[in-house]
């Protein structure tokens, strides 16, 4: 009896087309992490090949990385009458010279104009702002390059600390590895969470960090390193009493300094308020809590000082655009 091996389905879905961005002189991991994922998607997806991915440059040129390493890409022109599911331009020291670039971003207009969502990673968040799609709606970048994306670009409304945002169908996101968790959050949007955490466990990596997750942990590493080191210690201590009265007047006797000169001389190191500090120590601890326990909301939110978990959620909302439960529902590591 002949025996008969099994043919391979044939595609019943088209896959989603994936057109990366580049330019002379980009941050190769910008590339790479995120081309990683969706490729490590395609393998993990129970099914036809949800992906095809493609590397473009303005006029298909070979180009440089700032690993030395320089990259194949097609032209843009390809794609300029074809649909784009999702168009990603990736960040690197380059991008604002490629900004300067007239008919790169005309080209690149084109290709937004064909996407049916639109993403950055990192600096790529400058050829967006250039392109104008970012007028009006939130966006990040690299914490080093924020305050040039707010001040060339004054229509964007940049966020410091996300690891990524995303306004309506435009995505953006931070320095470097956080092109892989938009790129998981993608991944998820499109295919589900079970298919993500797979990529995620295939990529060791975190699975999946929320787009309002701070750049930095902990979460003052970025004041911290523009500051003095003074307040380190008192960091420390506000860490290990969150459930304590932590008023300013309390923070001040720790430090031993008079009220008003504690918060005069704490705003101007820090960058901020020493109520927001205890708030967002608070909203790390609650968020720890929240990814790794079953503990009810009210115990976290008494456990990190919130008094009662209205005022929790209050912050949460303020903070990261999403409630404690939703928070859990969405990036609880090991659901009960």
């Amino acid at each position: 009896m002949p025996s008969f091996s099994a043919k391979p389905k044939k595609s019943t879905t088209k896959p989603k087309s994936i057109v990366f961005v580049i330019y002379p002189n980009i941050t190769l991991l910008d590339l790479a992490g995120p081309l990683q994922v969706f490729t490590c998607a395609n393998a993990a997806y129970s099914g036809d090949e949800p992906y095809i991915t493609t590397v473009v440059s303005l006029d298909g040129e070979k180009t440089d990385t700032d690993t030395g390493v320089p990259l194949d890409a097609e032209p843009m022109s390809i794609w300029s009458r074809r649909s784009i599911d999702t168009l990603i331009v990736v960040g690197g020291d380059g991008a604002f010279a490629a900004t300067q670039n007239h008919r790169f971003v005309t080209s690149v207009n084109t290709l937004i104009r064909r996407a049916s969502r639109v993403c950055s990673v990192c600096s790529g968040a400058f050829v967006l702002a250039e392109s104008g799609i970012l007028d009006n709606r939130r966006a990040v970048t690299h914490w080093s390059d924020c305050d040039m994306l707010s001040r060339t670009w004054p229509r964007v409304k940049v966020e410091i600390d996300p690891i990524f945002v995303k306004d309506n169908h435009v995505w953006t996101s931070a320095g470097i590895t956080a092109g892989i968790d938009m790129a998981l959050a993608l991944v998820a949007e499109d295919l589900g969470r079970s298919t993500a955490l797979k990529v995620a466990r295939t990529l060791v990596t975190y699975m999946v960090r929320p787009g309002g997750q701070s750049q930095f942990s902990p979460a003052l590493n970025r004041q911290a390193e523009q500051a003095s080191h003074r307040f380190n210690d008192l960091h420390d201590w506000i860490s290990s009493n969150l459930d304590c009265d932590l008023r300013v007047e309390r923070l001040a006797d720790q430090v031993n300094m008079s009220t008003r000169n504690f918060s005069r001389v704490y705003t101007a190191e820090m960058g901020q308020t020493p109520a927001k500090t205890v708030e967002t120590l608070r909203i790390e601890a609650a968020r720890h809590l929240l990814e790794t326990t079953s503990l009810a909301i009210a115990v976290v939110a008494a456990r990190c000082g919130f008094i009662d978990d209205e005022r929790m959620r209050r912050a949460f909302v303020r903070t990261l655009q999403i409630s404690p439960n939703d928070y859990r529902r969405r990036f609880q590591l090991d659901p009960p």
